[in-house]
């Protein structure tokens, strides 16, 4: 009698410590002072997968599971065209692969729309801060902080690894002096480009309103921001990818390559927009197995430097 085949996520989720599905993750607000700009803007927008309607940024602790943490932390930005956050596909999912490999993950619930930029770069690189500030408490190696983003989030990441020096990502706080640089990013079918053929429109209209200034379509343009002090970079896009062309990972694989930024890219055939860990889409579903092998050959998955407490 044959061997039934487990599919590969199933594989993952059975390897997992008990413990790390016991782990009750904690809520973190990213402005106990006061968010900046805030606004009333109604109550927050909850079903059992998406979030909207963000006022309260927080960032959702995940621990690593409890025999294998490894120092390294990677805050995951959900997608959802800066409309609305893919919370349970592109947050929750991610963290709970990511403990399987010992990473402490902070899943980020950021505003979007409804107060549009700079208020999503001011909370991730705020996220960053916090992290980084905090790296004796989680037992985190601070120069071992990534950011990792899918579509619109992969924008947020992105801008992350690009604008974390920007007047626009600072607020005042005393926070600001921490550096917001990620030490990695982890682009899944990224949002890069607001112009040109390969724009995601409802992203950028979200974003940065209907008539944008072009100063401002060129500076949120994040290929363009790309320099030799962007972190090193993983990309996973697909060419059946109808919503987010695949063209924006490539434009912003060339200009890593160009800046002579570590960069390693996968592109798959199938795997349709927002795939996040799905079954069923040939090579496409092995990207996490990918991920991993990036991860460790960047050392990230070994026992860090954990900052004494």
């Amino acid at each position: 009698m044959k061997k039934p085949v487990l599919k590969p996520v199933l594989v993952l989720l059975m390897s997992m410590s008990a413990a790390a599905f016991a782990q009750t993750p904690s809520i973190l607000p990213l402005w106990p002072e006061g968010v900046p700009g805030a606004r009333a803007i109604g109550p927050e927008k909850n079903d059992a997968t998406h979030t909207a309607n963000v006022s309260e940024p927080t960032v959702t602790v995940v621990k690593p599971a409890v025999d294998r943490p490894n120092g390294t932390a990677v805050i995951v930005a959900p997608g959802g065209g800066y409309v609305r956050l893919s919370s349970e596909r592109e947050g929750t999912q991610y963290a709970t692969w990511l403990s399987t490999l010992g990473v402490t993950t902070f899943v980020l619930k950021y505003r979007m729309q409804e107060f549009g930029h700079p208020a999503p770069l001011q909370d991730v690189l705020r996220a960053v801060r916090l992290v980084r500030s905090r790296a004796a408490e989680f037992k985190l190696d601070p120069a071992r902080i990534g950011v990792m983003g899918s579509s619109a989030g992969g924008h947020l990441a992105a801008s992350a690894g690009t604008l974390f020096d920007h007047p626009a990502g600072r607020t005042g706080n005393a926070l600001d002096a921490v550096s917001a640089r990620p030490d990695f990013l982890m682009l899944m079918y990224p949002v890069i480009a607001m112009d040109g053929p390969a724009v995601h429109a409802g992203s950028r209209k979200a974003l940065l309103g209907a008539n944008p200034a072009p100063e401002l379509v060129r500076l949120m343009s994040v290929e363009r921001q790309v320099t030799a002090r962007t972190p090193p970079t993983l990309l996973v896009h697909t060419q059946a990818d109808q919503a987010v062309p695949v063209e924006n990972s490539i434009l912003f694989y060339q200009a890593l390559t160009r800046a002579r930024v570590p960069a390693e890219m996968y592109l798959f055939e199938q795997g349709e927009h927002g795939m996040g860990m799905r079954d069923g889409l040939a090579n496409a579903s092995h990207w996490p197995r990918r991920a991993e092998e990036w991860l460790r050959s960047r050392g990230l998955l070994t026992p860090g430097t954990v900052q004494a407490k």
